[in-house]
């Protein structure tokens, strides 16, 4: 008993440090190879509005990057928004579903424009999706063209290559890779952190920039150069809103140690020696993060950043899997086809439908822009974007659900949202130069996403009218016992609540005169928390028909939680069902519905054609229920949208 308290601690200490190690490799992969590019398209003199190289601007530029990831960063996610989380979930599809809490219990106008707002958020990282593995991996194997100028020609070609193998593995899942991420990323931050130490030492005057004064006296005395570079500068916190969505796999602690112990030190003594080799060699502008390592240490280093883009890439697809499925378990998006690579890790996730689409959208800009610095202010206007929203959800979240005194909000809300929206300012001013980009993937996805969830609704209003009441139904049945015949046997049979009567069930009485022994009128509740535990996952009401063999089951889930209906099933008592239920012998009955567009004012024509379009894309209702095939009967009827 002693000598098991005794290493105790040590255990912890290991599981403590496994878990840093493991938000390492799939946490801070976008953000930590940001160095690669930042610096680079901040003094690019192809840019639209360049920023002179001179000292002044080098040190102004430095100091901004710096107190940018401080204030973004280390104070906005680390210290404040992290602090907010769904049952131990993060990421903007937690503060939606948050938010969509308090809308229903305060009916607020306001909460709904907020979750909107939250909407086209989550929209925009679908942009940052598509391009983070577009300029990470580009960024990366670019750096060739310092060790051999002359095999330019192969970037773009040696970049689709990386993609289509990286998105042709997916389906494989990432849990074996996984394992060699942490130590991968622990090399890459401490190979960029030194390399930027050996070019602080030749020229050590560069650690003036970490004072304040040089950022405020950049942007106070060079506005017009300034506030361009904001467009450029906002990459250094690209990957910032990882950190919040991967919260809930790695924990706020651990995040924050590898923020504060590793990945903050490394990149920030990178940024300081690119800015001492260009204050040295101005010529070195052109790719500062690669010229900063000898010569001898080029191809290595070209060949780690590779591996450590790769990662970044896989990080945010992981996260666009995690969002597609959550937006289709809060009614943003139709059923997914679904499929867990991880026996263990539930948020292990491969989506077909979005891997595809991901990947032709990722090889279409690479194509397009053929080089980083070209995508560069695309990036920012999507990361940009994510984070004044979620700052600003933060806040009204602080107000509602902490109480937190309005000054105080107002008063933080004030200052962070004022140098968020001056970085959305300046990447205004790039919409000709690729900003265009996330807005026009974000309003396209935000479009299908409120398309969607305005057509479910419409949908359900006709399908209840078709329905009618499950009790007059019923009351029915037992007025005319002749019209039908009872038969052994289980049913279940799915319902959107235990208000209506199932299709399925309606024709079965009609064309089949015939009713089970026992039936179940099972309804799929999505809750607005991440998992809901095996004791809440049944609710069982007898409707007063408990002694005609009919029952309403409500099976609930989470927005994270893979709905698998048999196994939730069999969670039932027998006390609650009068009895034991034969679900291995049961058949399912599905209500099956052909949308076709009609005269009632819903939506707009162009929007009901959208939303019979994305219809098709809805998997089998079967599958994603997990039901079995061989007993799984398919009943279908016609609705008018």
């Amino acid at each position: 008993m002693n000598m098991e308290s005794a290493t105790e601690p040590g255990v912890k200490q290991k599981v403590r440090a496994a878990v840093v190690v493991g938000a390492l490799g799939i946490v801070f992969g976008d953000i930590g190879t940001s160095p690669i590019y930042t610096l680079q398209t901040v003094f690019n003199p192809d840019d639209p509005h360049p920023v002179p190289v001179s000292t002044g601007n080098v040190y102004g530029v430095v100091s901004l990057i710096f107190w940018s990831v401080m204030i973004v960063v280390t104070l906005t996610y680390i210290t404040l928004v992290m602090r907010v989380d769904n049952d131990g979930e993060g990421g903007i599809m937690a503060l939606i579903a948050m938010l969509r809490r308090w809308g229903g219990a305060a009916n607020s106008r306001a909460a709904g424009l907020l979750v909107l707002a939250g909407v086209f958020g989550a929209a925009l990282f679908f942009g940052d999706s598509m391009i983070t593995p577009a300029i990470s991996v580009l960024s990366a194997v670019e750096g060739i063209k310092v060790v051999e100028p002359g095999l330019g020609e192969l970037v773009v070609p040696a970049t689709a290559v990386i993609i289509v193998v990286l998105f042709t593995f997916q389906r494989k899942g990432t849990a074996t890779v996984g394992r060699l991420f942490g130590p991968v990323m622990i090399a890459w931050f401490l190979t960029i952190g030194t390399c930027g130490a050996i070019g602080i030492a030749g020229h050590p005057g560069i650690l003036r920039a970490l004072s304040p004064t040089y950022a405020i006296g950049f942007l106070w005395g060079h506005f017009g150069i300034a506030f361009f570079s904001l467009a450029a500068i906002v990459l250094a916190v690209t990957g910032a809103e990882a950190l919040y969505a991967d919260m809930g796999h790695f924990g706020h602690r651990a995040i924050a140690r590898g923020w504060l112990l590793l990945v903050l030190p490394a990149c920030v003594l990178s940024y300081l020696g690119q800015g001492a080799l260009i204050l040295r060699d101005r010529g070195a502008v052109g790719s500062p993060f690669f010229l900063l390592v000898p010569a001898w240490g080029r191809l290595p280093m070209v060949l780690l950043a590779t591996a450590a883009t790769v990662i970044a890439a896989q990080a945010v697809i992981t996260g666009a899997y995690s969002v597609a499925s959550q937006a289709a378990q809060l009614g943003y998006l139709p059923r997914l086809r679904i499929a867990h690579t991880s026996a263990s890790t539930i948020g292990q996730i491969y989506v077909p439908g979005i891997n595809w689409l991901l990947m032709v959208s990722v090889l279409t800009l690479v194509f397009a822009f053929q080089s980083s610095a070209a995508l560069a202010y695309a990036f920012g206007m999507a990361v940009v974007g994510t984070i004044t929203i979620t700052t600003l959800l933060f806040f009204a979240l602080a107000r509602v659900h902490w109480h937190t005194p309005l000054w105080l909000v107002c008063l933080g809300a004030g200052v962070l949202l004022t140098i968020d929206l001056l970085f959305l300012a300046a990447n205004l001013t790039k919409l000709a130069h690729g900003a265009w980009l996330p807005l026009l993937i974000g309003l396209t996805a935000f479009t299908v996403m409120t398309t969607w969830q305005r057509g479910r609704q419409a949908v359900t209003r006709e399908r209840e009218r078709a329905e009618g009441s499950l009790c007059g139904f019923i009351d029915l049945l037992r007025a005319d016992p002749g019209s039908y015949a009872r038969v052994p046997g289980t049913v279940v049979f799915l319902n959107r609540g235990k208000q209506t009567t199932p299709l399925a069930l309606r024709a079965n009485v009609a064309h089949n005169h015939t009713l089970h022994d026992q039936i179940l009128i099972v309804s799929i509740e999505t809750l607005p928390v991440p998992h809901v535990p095996d004791e809440q996952r049944i609710r069982v009401d007898d409707l007063g028909y408990a002694g005609d063999g009919i029952l309403h089951v409500s099976a609930r889930f989470g927005y994270m939680d893979s709905p698998d209906l048999p196994s939730a099933l069999r969670l039932l008592a027998p006390e609650q069902t009068e009895g034991p239920v034969a679900l291995d012998e049961a058949s399912y009955f599905l209500s099956t519905v052909e949308l076709v567009r009609g005269p009632a004012q819903t939506m707009a024509p162009w929007r009901k054609r959208l939303f019979i379009a994305t219809s098709y894309f809805t998997a089998d209702a079967a599958e994603f229920l997990g039901l079995p095939r061989d007993r799984t009967v398919i009943i279908g009827s016609r609705i008018q949208v």
